[in-house]
């Protein structure tokens, strides 16, 4: 039989949620253990675009939401904790984009003024212009405007190596998770067969979440499933693209962001409007199709006749709400010990760890001693869709 363990926190799902949490409560002093089943990061955190969110792509029609209000604050925390200097140490994370870019066509069917006059976007946008521009483009047939927005776009597959690695010790690989009762009160979880005794033990499993509760005979809170199908597009003709191209309606047309892959050679990941309802509705090919029309119409100069073609469904994991529509922060609810949650977003896994500190700090939770951990089986990191997908 493995060994028990005594913890303050028991975190299971290591999602960059978990392990931004993990870090965090290390970083005050608590012992963690966090549990994931598979990958570091390996469910809907890798296949983020990596985009850190300020609001602006919520404010498209000037309607300050209460999205655009939370998620406000987000690039400076995390440009902070990136420079060294913020609630984590996050050095050596690879900032693909130091800034993410609303990009119109050379005509636009929608209403800027109002836009650029929201609460929301206000003193954080410039546009743009010559040697600025995005390189993809820096094209004399470039008929458009860009905008430079104060938000950033980081290299997720680096962020999970530098949150486990803050994580220490306390990743655990674990498959077969059930409560541990006493008295008919949930007190820790049965990992494997280990016993793991904590104060408090925090769900954060994204899409796995579900499946735990109702291992935990938990009914509540309820999960949905926001579907995505993103596009994959590697070729040799690609020059960096951060950006939302927009359209007409309250969502980007597209959003593309550019990632480095193992060869050299650069991918497109490209969602938005085009990876939503129309497109999560059509089968791989005819998605791919979909996406060649847009970026033929959109970038006619760009050469993708090299190019390689995938897609990729994403399930956007969050608590339920009415009509399926967005959560507008992270999410936290409370049963006894469990405290069950999504970030709702990555930018937001920071606001979803504040949630977790203050209800430890409202129940007293304090931190003990720590006691070392035995040497406990480790999840692998995640690893990126495009090199599964287009090695």
């Amino acid at each position: 039989m493995p060994s028990p363990i005594s913890t303050d926190v028991l975190i299971v799902g290591a999602g960059v949620a978990g392990l931004w949490l993990n870090a965090r409560l290390r970083r005050q002093g608590f012992s963690t253990v966090v549990v994931e089943n598979a990958s570091l990061g390996g469910g809907q955190s890798v296949k983020s675009q990596g985009i850190i969110h300020g609001g602006a792509k919520y404010a498209l029609h000037g309607a300050l939401t209460g999205a655009s209000e939370a998620i406000a604050d987000m690039p400076r925390r995390w440009r902070e904790a990136l420079a060294g200097s913020g609630e984590l140490d996050l050095t050596g994370v690879r900032l693909l984009s130091d800034a993410h870019y609303l990009w119109s066509p050379g005509t636009l069917a929608g209403n800027l003024t109002s836009f650029f006059a929201s609460k929301a976007v206000r003193g954080r946008v410039d546009q743009v212009k010559g040697e600025q521009l995005p390189p993809a483009l820096q094209d004399k047939r470039f008929k458009g405007k860009v905008y430079r927005l104060a938000e950033l776009v980081v290299d997720v597959p680096s962020l999970i190596q530098r949150l486990a690695e803050l994580g220490g010790d306390s990743l655990l690989a674990g498959q077969v998770i059930e409560p541990w009762l006493e008295h008919n009160v949930l007190v820790g979880l049965r990992v494997d067969g280990r016993e793991i005794r904590a104060q408090r033990i925090v769900l954060s499993a994204g899409a796995g979440t579900a499946e735990l509760l109702t291992a935990l005979g938990q009914s509540k809170p309820l999960m949905q499933r926001r579907p995505l199908h993103m596009v994959l597009v590697k070729g040799p003709t690609l020059k960096p693209l951060y950006a939302h191209c927009l359209g007409g309606g309250p969502k980007p047309r597209i959003t593309v962001t550019t990632h480095p892959a193992a060869d050299g050679q650069w991918v497109w990941y490209v969602g938005g409007d085009l990876a939503e309802a129309e497109g999560v509705a059509r089968e791989p090919a005819a998605q791919i199709a979909a996406a060649q029309k847009e970026l033929g119409q959109l970038l006619p100069w760009v050469d993708l006749s090299d190019a390689r073609w995938a897609t990729l469904r994403v399930d956007r994991a969050e608590p339920q709400q009415s009509g399926l529509s967005r959560p507008d922060n992270a999410f936290l609810a409370e049963e006894g010990r469990l405290l069950v949650g999504w970030p709702t977003k990555l930018a937001l896994a920071p606001d979803f760890a504040d949630r977790v500190i203050n209800a430890l700090q409202r129940d007293g939770i304090v931190a003990n001693p720590p006691t070392p951990l035995p040497e406990l089986p480790r999840p692998p990191l995640g690893v990126p869709a495009w090199e599964q997908l287009l090695p």
